[in-house]
């Protein structure tokens, strides 16, 4: 596999998720982008990066 594709156990590591709320995020259309290859979901690790700097606060009163 190439090293920029990630299964949904190693997105959901990579961003300290579990791998349950990663899947309802990507059910509520909250979470980072995917690609669905056949059956399998997969998640390239620039867009890992890119969902994790779009959630990035510098208070607790940022608005989501």
């Amino acid at each position: 596999m190439p090293t920029s594709r990630r299964p949904v156990e190693h997105a959901a590591a990579w961003l300290r998720l579990t791998k349950n709320t990663l899947e309802k995020m990507r059910v509520q259309g909250r979470g980072p982008a995917y690609r669905k290859h056949g059956r399998y979901v997969r998640y390239h690790i620039e867009d890992l990066v890119e969902f994790s700097q779009a959630s990035k606060r510098r208070s607790t009163s940022d608005a989501d």
